[in-house]
Order: structure tokens, then sequence, then C-alpha cells
């Protein structure tokens, strides 16, 4: 156990940062510290007179937004347990899950709750809205007369608050902090257990090596369900007294880009989607040109075409970064490259929901190419291999930052923690002297070739989306032949006029041209198209089980 606390880090930053802002919406007056600190204390007082017990479940089911963040403070400051769910799950599943999780408090957005059936969640005995904060409905006259008290309480406990008046629960780190539940379906989801201990090592960590300071914006636009934004957009910055703007619907990468523009975030952390989008959009347009190429050979000349694009590129994310983080699924290897090549300042991370999320990082100007930075502090990691170092291995590591195990589900646990307690990733990679972690796959999508080498599906993809007229690619493996499946870029078609009964043609020209830029053993047969977007993962990478045949 590390001596410190993630409620210490939270009770610091509200007292030290008193009076300035600390969430907000985007386009709307957010709270200040002081603010939360107040929705904190009344909800601690709710759950006080409700017989609430520290450990008790509290499921939070909402959009990305400031009172979402308070809630889940208010929840975990308490000592209770929160269960972050997505809103993009099924009614039917999120049912299944908060029944799973054994909560007793529902906090939700009132369009979902509308979805819901309460009768069919006999735990949850109060049901609150997270949009007003209004109790929506209550099976529990406690609770129910409770909560209307509140408000009046508040005032007779804390008739004048003062940031000395701030002190929380003093649950201990070994204790549980959250359940969060790795994905929808039923029968397919895990609810990983962190510990107090796993959220303050993930929160000292990034204080110790990712330069913020208290008053900096922040832009959050990844889901806070998942543990990558929750603990790097939202966590860590609170505990630094930062602003942290939050993007409430699924916003698009344009509206993400324009958000940027106007808050100028100190910080930005994102999954490699939206990076590309740019780098294909924006970049490759540009750097493809017959002229351009030539420009770009050019000693000298390309160099200060790369600062310029390098600017460019900066001021579209707002142009006061430290450094972009990228992280939650592969990073195009061409984009990496270019990013690296013009001084970029960006660096890929590495995580599990298992870790809370980090395992491993390096900063921006200590990255390798290819890399996914280097373990953290509290993590012992290593390469299940003859030699980490030339022979490829699984990805297995033990330490602070893992989990306590999946909730009510001993015999998942045991398959991903051994008795020694090495966590078993399911990734495959390599370690160099320096530590940087090399991720070439996960073992479950790697496929064989019919020459027995090991091809992972995931370099290939890289290369096809590069390509014009593709939005995403997914390739699998069918009677020992590689398959891809494409979803096209429907926009860019429309742009160039190609119509469908041309689609056909102009796809198989790019896959001869993908097959030229792989080796002989990575050559796609044939394409397939799918005529719609592939179901994703929060961290929007793409569920393939959906889509390989057994």
């Amino acid at each position: 156990m590390i001596k410190e606390r993630l409620i210490g880090y939270i009770e610091q930053s509200i007292k030290q940062n008193w009076n300035i802002e600390a969430l907000s919406n985007y386009k709307e007056k957010g709270y200040t510290y002081q603010q939360i600190a107040e929705h904190i204390l009344k909800l601690h007082l709710f759950f006080k007179d409700s017989g609430i017990k520290e450990g008790v479940k509290i499921a939070l089911v909402g959009r990305n937004s400031a009172n979402w963040c308070m809630i889940y403070l208010a929840t975990v400051t308490y000592g209770a347990v929160i269960v972050p769910l997505l809103p993009d799950f099924k009614p039917d599943d999120l049912v299944n899950l908060i029944n799973h999780s054994d909560s007793v408090i529902l906090f939700v957005d009132d369009k979902i709750n509308e979805t819901l059936n309460l009768s069919k969640m006999p735990e949850i005995k109060a049901v609150i809205s997270v949009d007003t904060l209004s109790m929506i409905s209550s099976v529990n006259s406690l609770m129910r007369d409770s909560y209307a008290a509140m408000p009046e309480k508040y005032k007779v406990s804390y008739p004048e608050l003062k940031p000395e008046d701030i002190k929380f629960s003093d649950i201990g780190n070994d204790k549980l902090a959250v359940i969060s539940y790795t994905g929808g379906t039923t029968g397919f989801s895990k609810g990983v257990m962190l510990s107090h201990n796993s959220l303050a090592a993930n929160v000292r960590y990034a204080q110790n090596n990712m330069p913020l300071k208290s008053g900096d914006p922040l832009v959050s636009f990844l889901p806070l369900a998942h543990t990558y934004g929750c603990a790097f957009e939202f966590l860590f910055p609170f505990t630094y007294g930062c602003h942290i703007t939050i993007l409430s619907k699924t916003p698009s990468p344009q509206i993400i880009i324009q958000a940027f523009k106007e808050i100028k975030p100190r910080l930005i952390l994102s999954v490699p989607l939206v990076i590309e989008k740019v780098f294909k959009k924006q970049i490759l347009p540009v750097i493809s040109k017959p002229h351009m190429k030539i420009l770009l050979a050019v000693p000298g000349l390309n160099k200060i075409l790369h600062k310029k694009i390098r600017e460019k590129l900066e001021e579209s994310f707002g142009g006061r970064f430290h450094e972009i983080v990228i992280g939650g699924a592969a990073f195009n290897p061409e984009a990496e490259r270019f990013f690296k090549k013009i001084g970029l300042r960006f660096t890929v991370g590495y995580g599990m929901t298992e870790c809370g999320p980090l395992i491993s990082y390096a900063s921006w100007d200590t990255t390798k190419v290819g890399a996914s930075g280097r373990p953290v502090d509290t993590l012992e990691v290593t390469i299940d291999s003859d030699d980490p170092h030339k022979i490829m291995g699984e990805i297995i590591l033990r330490g602070e930052n893992v989990m306590l195990g999946y909730y009510k589900n001993e015999k998942a646990t045991t398959e991903i923690i051994d008795e020694n307690g090495w966590m078993h990733t399911g990734d495959l990679g390599l370690m160099d002297d320096e530590g940087n972690i090399f991720i070439r796959g996960r073992s479950k999508t790697m496929l064989l070739g019919p020459s027995g080498k090991n091809i992972f599906p995931e370099e290939i993809e890289a290369v096809i989306n590069n390509m014009d007229y593709i939005a995403e690619s997914l390739v699998i493996s069918e009677d020992n032949k590689l398959i891809g499946l494409i979803y096209p870029d429907f926009e860019m078609m429309k742009r160039d006029n190609i119509t469908e009964e041309q689609l056909p043609a102009v796809l198989e020209k790019i896959r001869r041209e993908v097959n030229d830029k792989v080796p002989e053993y990575m050559v796609v047969h044939k394409y397939r198209i799918h005529p719609e977007e592939f179901a994703k993962t929060p961290k929007r990478s793409i569920k393939r089980f959906l889509y390989t045949k057994e």
C-alpha cells in the first residue's frame, strides 16, 4: 500500500483552490471547488441519515457532466463504492449490471431513467436525477425523508462553510472504491474492483510526471465511466485544482477540436481515433501531393515545412498544451512516425481497466517511436518469454495498481491473476534495456498465417485505414485466408462522386496497393463491404469478437 490517499488528495485540492472554478459543462457556468464541497457534504448527510455505511454500492448512469463528477466524488469520499456505468449500454443490460453490483441507490440521467424498469431492480431503494439532483422515486421512507431534509440539515451543520471544515472519510487504501464494468453485454461483462490504493497510485504518478498546476484548463471528452477518462481527465486534474470543462454529449472530432481552440487546454488526453482522423483528413492529403513529397525530401526545406505543419496542428489543439497523451487502443504507426518527425509533443501510454488504468508512460521528449512508455513506479512489469528484448511474449505485471479482482467472479479472477500475483494482460510485446514496452497486439486477436507466421491484424488495418474512401477496417481469417471488412468513407465518396456501383472496383485497387505495402504473408485475399460503423468499446476500439467466425 502507498501512504497517499485519494480522499486526502481531494480534501487538499478543495481547501487550496476554494474560490476557483473546478467543473463546468461546455458553454455553461460551472461549480467552484467550494460549491463542489457543499454538494459533497450535502450528499454525505443524506447517506449518513439514510443508514448508508462504508462499502455500500451506489450506481451512477449518465452522460459526462459536472453533476456526474460531483456525485462520483461524494460517493468515494464518503467511503461508499461507486459503480459508474456507460449510458450507451442497453436498458436490459443496465438493469442486469445494477443488480449484479448490489447497488442500493441509483443516480441516473432523466432520459435513461425513462427506459429503465425499476420493478426489475429490487435492491434499489432510491433513484436520484443526475440532471437536477432531485429525487425521482424512493421505496424507502427514511431515504425519502432524509433527502427532503438534506438542504435544511446542511444549513444547520455548516452555517458558514470554511476550507478548514473539509474532512471526509478515513477509509483505508485497501478498501474497495470503484466497480468498473468492462462491457455492457450481460454474461460477457466483468466488474473490475479497484481499491482506493489503485486510484491513489494512478493520481500520484500523474502528479509526479504530467505537468499541470492549479487553474490550468482541461477538456474532458473521454467516457468518464471508463477508467482512462475518469483518472486522467477528471480525478488527477481535480486534485491539482484545474478547471475541467466537460463535453457532455459524445462529441465528434470537429466539436472536440472546436473546444480545444476555445479552451486552450494545458494537457490533452485522447484515444487514437481522434488524432488519427486529424492526420488522415488534414495532414495526409497535403503531404501526399506529388510536389509536396519532393519538397519534403529536400534537406533544410523539409525542416521549415515540418515546423509549419506542426504549428498548424498545435493551433488546432489550442496551442497551449504541454503534451498530448494517447492511449486506450493501438496508435496508427504511420501517423506516429510523421508526428514524431515534425516534433509534435505527444506520447503513447498503455493501460487497462484492471490497473485503474495506468501501466506505462513516458513523457513526449523521452518516449521512443513504437513504444508505449515505461512501467509506472508502482508496478513490476515483465515479458513472459526467454528473451524479453528479442522474443515476443505476454506482458505480465503485479503491484499497487492491480485490481482486487472481478466482482463475484472468482473463476475469471484466477484466470487473469496467477498464484504468484502476476496479472496476465493478454497483450503481447517486447521490452528494451531501458524498460520501454513495445506492444505487438492482443494474444486473442493474433492470427496464424498459412506459413505459420504470427499475423497481427491491427498492423494491416493501420495501413488500410490510411487509404482514401476507407472510414475503418477489420481484418479477419476465413478458411485460412485474410479477409478485410471495410466500412467505407461515404462522406469522401460523395465529395468525389464515387457511386456505390463504382466502390468495389475502387476497393480492389486499394487492396492491391495495401498488399504491396505489407509482407507477403500478411496480404489480404479480398475486401468485403461492411455497410455500417463497427461496434466499439468505450475506448473506441472495435469489438472484434462480434465479427470473427469461430
